[in-house]
């Protein structure tokens, strides 16, 4: 914006800014919907269009008094708001339809309100945070400096009227009357409890509630465990009938797995035997393990004429299971490229299941990005190869394989580094099939790595190429700094990799991204601000605003970097993770490290 300026007296308050592009800067304007929403846009001449900028508040959580009275908001949640411990909802039916204005009421009176409140001891109960940006929690509100936290729930113990209190640094903060705006404790070390006031008749009923609890425990506690054998007995029966069928379906498909596409498959794969893999590996020594993922552990092996193989095992204590080895072991077969992992084999048999790739001697990406040792091999021309490689891999199973495959889980260690350091993307366990005329799907079994989900995929359970376009902008931004997404670089504003290259950018120093260990290969730093161009174009938190991976191949060779569209503001760009949405619908979110892959299936 230009010419901006703000005012504030006595009288009056307001802003004003100059929209015209007079005086060289880009057209701007601001636009405030009739939910309040109020967003900023930036005008795009090459693609004569408003670009959105900035937009607050950037969730529902963040508009005052979302929630009402005496409600929480957690935007992990579906619905969002909750009533605090031991209030209700002050209008069920309006509560149902998602209108939480009118907010909660107390069950239970206070014991201070009744008349033998002498008798009775209200407590305080942990749970809730203070708003962001230290928001209004209340319309009343004082703070006291005072040597330690019972002295601080002493002062608004003493007082009826109070109704929550904090604690911090010898400072001490009591809320009288309604509170608004609180949110659910993160339990993170820049969370700051708020303690509020529980009725001495709720505190009874918890109490009775806990002893019935515990009683039905021990009542019912032999024949839940019979139950449980039994639950066992069968699952295990079923189990062994479904790794029966997956080995016929592999027999009956030795020759040429999953076909049935109507094309020709000349992909053979070879089935090893338990002993051949087992001294191919030295049974399964530590010596020989390479690594281990949420899948299970890898090693490498010699198989017959030395040829050296990596041998992936299905952990038994593995979240995947047959159904995400099978899947890898249709759909990689099918699959076959410069910049994919090839598989040559696999072994099923016992309770082995075990997956033969070709061996990769630079192991993954990961291990040189973020190791401090070997970091130095990755110079800037590796990893351009490295960027421009998987962005062909991707836009290769998104358009041009014989098969529309969404990989649903694209990240540093999931692409592996040949000899000559070419990636190749591998762990197609997680990845869906879709239809040539399919754009998008939805699903209630949410996998994926923290960090690298989209927002869609995270809190809805859909996902679509942008998913994939979205963990490739993620591991675009880590290529360029050296730095994983789930990072910390300041103490006291804790960005991820994503939102600090977003700042940057903002304020004209994305240069600031690049990894001080390639500055000095990186001669040219152009070409390193069109990757973080490219990247933050991918992280867009609207699907329809992100590239397609067409579009980023071709921005990525091109040397003209002025005709790219301006990116918006990217998704999660705020410290608070999500966990689990939607429980409503039984979705739920299995997030994971970037050494982990987690999963975990839904029982309707």
């Amino acid at each position: 914006m230009n010419n901006n300026s703000y005012t504030e007296n006595d009288r009056e308050l307001y802003f004003t800014f100059n929209g015209s592009s007079s005086s060289g800067g880009a057209k701007s304007r601001i636009l405030l919907d009739s939910k309040g929403i109020v967003q900023g846009f930036s005008w795009v001449d090459s693609t004569s269009k408003w670009s959105l900028i900035w937009q607050e508040p950037r969730d529902q959580c963040r508009v005052f008094a979302f929630c009402g009275a005496f409600g929480s908001c957690d935007i992990a949640s579906s619905p969002p708001c909750s009533c605090l411990t031991g209030f209700v909802p002050k209008s069920p039916q309006a509560w149902s339809l998602r209108d939480y204005s009118d907010g909660c009421v107390r069950k239970f009176p206070l014991g201070c309100e009744t008349s033998e409140g002498d008798k009775k001891n209200d407590r305080f109960v942990e749970g809730y945070e203070l708003p962001d940006k230290g928001g209004q929690l209340s319309v009343g509100g004082s703070s006291y400096s005072v040597g330690s936290a019972q002295q601080c729930e002493s002062i608004c113990s003493y007082s009826c009227s109070c109704t929550a209190y904090a604690y911090q640094a010898n400072v001490c903060s009591i809320w009288s009357g309604e509170l608004f705006n609180l949110l659910k404790l993160q339990n993170d070390r820049y969370s700051q409890p708020v303690y509020t006031r529980l009725a001495a008749l709720e505190n009874e009923t918890l109490g009775s509630r806990s002893n019935l609890k515990r009683k039905l425990l021990i009542g019912f506690g032999a024949a839940v465990g019979s139950i449980a054998i039994l639950v066992i007995v069968v699952a295990n029966r079923r189990k062994r009938k479904a790794a029966k069928n997956y080995m016929a379906e592999i027999e009956k498909n030795k020759y040429g797995i999953g076909g049935g596409d109507g094309q020709n498959n000349d992909t053979q794969l070879s089935f090893s035997s338990l002993k051949d893999v087992l001294v191919a590996t030295d049974n399964f020594s530590e010596a020989n393990k390479l690594g281990e993922g949420g899948f299970g552990p890898v090693y490498k092996g010699k198989l017959s004429g030395d040829q050296e193989v990596a041998m992936k095992r299905l952990s038994k204590k593995s979240g995947q299971g047959l159904e995400e080895f099978m899947n890898e072991l249709r759909l990689i077969a099918k699959l076959q490229h410069t910049y994919l992992v090839r598989l040559l084999g696999c072994c099923v048999e016992r309770d082995e299941k075990i997956l033969i790739y070709e061996y990769m001697p630079n192991r993954s990406l990961d291990k040189f990005l973020f190791g401090s040792s070997e970091k130095a091999t990755l110079d800037w021309a590796v990893r351009v190869k490295i960027a421009e490689g998987v962005a062909q891999g991707l836009l290769y199973i998104h358009k041009y394989s014989r098969l529309k495959v969404i990989h649903r889980d694209l990240k540093a260690s999931n692409v592996l580094l040949d000899a000559a350091m070419n990636p190749k993307i591998s762990d197609f366990g997680m990845a869906r099939i879709f239809g040539i005329d399919q754009a998008e799907a939805n699903t209630n079994r949410i996998v994926g790595t923290y960090g690298y989900m989209s927002p869609e995929y995270a809190f809805y359970g859909q996902f679509s190429e942008k998913s994939d376009v979205f963990s490739y902008g993620v591991l675009l931004l880590e290529i360029v700094s050296g730095r994983r997404n789930t990072d910390f670089y300041d103490p006291e504003i804790p960005f991820s990799l994503v939102c600090w290259a977003w700042e940057l950018w903002k304020e004209g120093k994305p240069e600031g991204l690049i990894d001080p260990a390639v500055k000095d290969t990186c001669v040219n730093h152009v070409e390193a601000v069109k990757f973080i161009h490219v990247g933050l174009l991918c992280v867009q938190e609207v699907p329809g605003d992100r590239p397609t991976m067409s579009s980023v191949a071709q921005m990525l060779s091109s040397s003209d970097s002025q005709s790219f569209p301006l990116p918006g503001e990217p998704a999660f760009n705020t410290r608070r993770a999500v966990a689990v949405v939607e429980s409503g619908d039984q979705v739920r979110v299995n997030c994971s490290n970037n050494q982990l892959t987690m999963s975990l299936p839904i029982g309707r």
